[in-house]
């Protein structure tokens, strides 16, 4: 097989790996996005609530240890617990684990809803 001929077989399968890796992550986000707007659902916003209850939408090998909203009540403790929460699902570190597809999508939107929440409390508790 030529140089050209082996560039272009390899193209083509970079090309095929990369289709079949977003039908996936399509079928993902159509089965986790319930789960997760489910999750995040009446708590928008709610740093509290959304810190306490993470393991309804995390897998188990992530780390998480559930947080009671009794350990939430300080803002010093919401920061500390809300750093920790981003470093189990901030998606750079997640990648670096070797996590599943449909673990980063999981850690990506989470990540996200955790961010947004977290400019919330910072202006309002925080300043």
């Amino acid at each position: 097989m030529s140089t050209k001929a082996r560039a272009v077989a390899d193209m083509n399968q970079r090309d095929r790996q990369s289709q079949n890796e977003q039908e996936e992550r399509h079928r993902i986000a159509e089965a986790m996005d319930f789960e997760i707007k489910r999750w995040a659902a009446g708590k928008e916003g709610n740093m509290r609530a959304l810190l306490s209850s993470m393991q309804q939408v995390l897998w188990p090998e992530c780390g998480w240890e559930p947080v009671s909203l009794t350990d939430l009540i300080t803002s010093g403790s919401v920061k500390k617990v809300y750093r920790k929460a981003t470093l189990c699902v901030h998606p750079d570190k997640v990648q670096q684990k070797g996590a599943t597809l449909e673990q980063k999508y999981i850690a990506e939107k989470v990540f996200d809803i955790l961010k947004e929440a977290w400019n919330k409390f910072n202006k309002e508790e925080l300043s």
